[in-house]
């Protein structure tokens, strides 16, 4: 079996769908999208902190590991998380999972 990635990405509330549709077309099968409030960075920043909106959307990806450099890329580009308080993204290895469509 090959091996499988899990791609999390957390952005800003309203931007899951541009980054979704961009990993798709960078080669994900599919993309579960769910809602959260995060904390703790916007207390620490002061002042600053204020410009960083609490809502976020979160972004799982899994894919294989031959696609999952693609499609992690064009996320982090569509979501602009290379820009401060953007986002944050990360891939995970999959040590096992059921389920998973193999075309």
């Amino acid at each position: 079996m090959k091996k499988i990635k899990s791609i999390t990405c957390i952005v800003e509330s309203g931007m899951a769908h541009k980054v979704v549709e961009s990993a798709l077309g960078a080669g994900a099968q599919g993309a579960t999208i769910f809602f959260g409030v995060g904390t703790g960075v916007r207390q620490k920043a002061g002042s600053a902190g204020k410009r960083i909106k609490p809502d976020k959307d979160i972004i799982t990806i899994v894919t294989y590991e031959e696609t999952v450099d693609k499609i992690f890329d064009a996320m982090v580009e569509a979501g602009k998380i290379k820009e401060p308080a953007k986002g944050f993204a990360f891939i995970q290895d999959v040590d096992r999972a059921i389920g998973f469509w193999d075309d």
